[in-house]
């Protein structure tokens, strides 16, 4: 049974009172690194692997250079290119190291004091760290830091970072990074640049990427850290390797060095890296993730099969997953859907009419393909279920005889507090609803998701090991692989930064 908008827009309300925007219904990126050493225009290299980590976050960007001198920064909300388009902001930031950051708010509000890299001098030189995750313990230490005496100059949890390497007693910056690293709990990659060296750090587990790679000849070129192997290409850098969970690489003019300082454990990446956050040309972990998105379509066309006419991607992040799926249960792949791609996300929405249309700004139907068909609409994931049940009236408008959902992610039913935007848990439909009824709120014939160890084969294991798992799956099953100290906390609940956005 399909509710009619009588009966649906009451209970939309009810999940989300304000019928949120259709850029806040989608679990968002958590950010981008990027650094370099001994690189010539280090800080246009920088902007440049900045650009392809666009997608990794487009609230605030900012570039630490250091030229054997001084460092030298820039910062700024919005994108890469509205930062860093001009020659005379590259060209005020020289140097061969450099560091950068695009940030997507997880923790502390977006303003200018919150945009990193973050910088500081202290007695053995100047220091700048850029960080992708969340710290899950980051509101204990801000209070014992603050009853230490600390003054902090952001909201974001990675000034944390700074002020327990500014306290520590150790002489080198390495051995204070390691001595802030032992104190701090969560999910995180960050790559930080001192007078002697550039760091890249993985968190135990490895839940945030960052890669290795190396620019010009073997013993006369440079390094590059980034999240992802997409910016190596964009600056024409070859990888090398994934840094591994737990490990500290120290980069310097003697080359790179390796420091395990929390032994060893089971890697759990984000198994959401694959389904959605990653660019589809960038190797995760070692897999093409464009491969890993069609064999995860595959899966699904073989779990959750139905008769239909044309399969169409919900764009971009659908494509790759409609693509396998398509090629998995032999049913026509068409553009149903056509993106427009210069819609940005500030868009003004004045009323609640235009509003209501906002869908139409961002996707059109392609009604030549769609009009009398059975519809396979194929999605990443369903979050609070605004876009999708705006996208499937879209379809039956265009004279979709059947409109069928399928999602290459298992249902979504908890929060993310290790670096990614994800809504509180009240306001997941998947934590609330049946599929079945899912289904009747987005409007949809039918809906199925790819089943958990579905997800895994697609991804080369044989199943999910529920006692060892490979992935970091928490947004799925709740089983959350590293403490939530701050969520303990109930007397800074209501406070607690892991609510917040970064």
């Amino acid at each position: 049974m399909v509710l009619t908008q009588a009966e649906l827009e009451p209970r939309l309300v009810e999940l989300d009172p304000q019928l949120v925007e259709l850029d806040d219904d989608k679990l968002h990126e958590e950010c981008g690194v990027f650094g370099v050493w001994n690189v010539t225009d280090s800080a246009a290299v920088t902007a440049l692997g900045l650009h392809a980590l666009q997608h990794r976050g487009q609230e605030a960007t900012g570039i630490v250079s250091y030229d054997g001198h001084r460092f030298n920064s820039h910062r700024g909300l919005g994108l890469v290119g509205d930062n860093f388009g001009q020659a005379k902001v590259i060209a005020s930031l020289p140097g061969a190291n450099a560091i950068g950051h695009n940030r997507y708010a997880t923790t502390g509000d977006t303003i200018l004091r919150n945009v990193q890299p973050l910088y500081a001098d202290f007695e053995f030189g100047g220091f700048a760290v850029a960080h992708n995750g969340n710290l899950t313990n980051a509101n204990a230490l801000h209070r014992a830091l603050v009853r230490r005496g600390c003054l902090f100059q952001s909201t974001t949890d990675s000034e944390v970072f700074v002020h327990l390497i500014a306290i520590s007693l150790y002489s080198t910056v390495v051995d204070r990074l390691i001595d802030a690293l032992k104190q701090v709990v969560g999910a995180y990659s960050l790559v930080a640049l001192s007078n002697e060296a550039l760091m890249g750090v993985r968190d135990p587990l490895g839940v945030r990427p960052l890669i290795l790679g190396r620019i010009g000849n073997e013993g006369t070129g440079g390094w590059v850290l980034a999240s992802e192997t997409c910016a190596l290409d964009i600056v024409g850098a070859e990888f090398i390797r994934d840094v591994d969970p737990g490990e500290i690489v120290v980069i310097n003019d003697q080359g790179v060095r390796s420091i395990k300082p929390f032994g060893s454990s089971k890697s759990r990446f984000c198994v959401f890296e694959y389904i959605y956050f990653a660019r589809p040309d960038s190797v995760m972990e070692g897999m093409p993730v464009y491969d890993a998105r069609k064999r995860i379509g595959a899966e699904l066309a073989r779990e959750s099969h139905v008769d239909a006419d044309v399969i169409v991607p919900v764009p971009d992040s659908g494509v790759p997953s409609a693509m396998g799926y398509s090629a998995e249960s032999g049913i026509p792949f068409e553009l149903g859907i056509i993106r427009n791609h210069y819609v940005g996300r500030t868009f003004i929405e004045p009323t609640d009419s235009i509003r209501n249309l906002g869908v139409k700004l961002k996707h059109s139907a392609n009604q030549s393909v769609l009009k009398g068909k059975r519809v396979i609409l194929v999605d990443d994931s369903i979050v609070r279920g605004t876009t999708s049940r705006k996208i499937v009236e879209m379809v039956r408008a265009a004279g979709a005889a059947e409109v069928h959902m399928r999602i290459s992610s298992p249902p979504t039913t908890h929060s993310c507090f290790y670096g990614i935007d994800t809504p509180e848990r009240g306001k997941l439909l998947a934590a609330r609803h049946s599929v079945d009824e899912m289904a009747r709120l987005i409007g949809a014939d039918s809906l199925a998701f790819v089943s958990l160890d579905g997800l895994y084969r697609a991804l080369g294991k044989s199943n999910r090991d529920a006692a060892k798992p490979h992935y970091c799956d928490a947004c799925f099953t709740g089983e959350y692989p590293i403490a939530l100290p701050d969520m303990m906390d109930n007397s800074d609940r209501q406070l607690s930064l892991l609510t917040e956005m970064r």
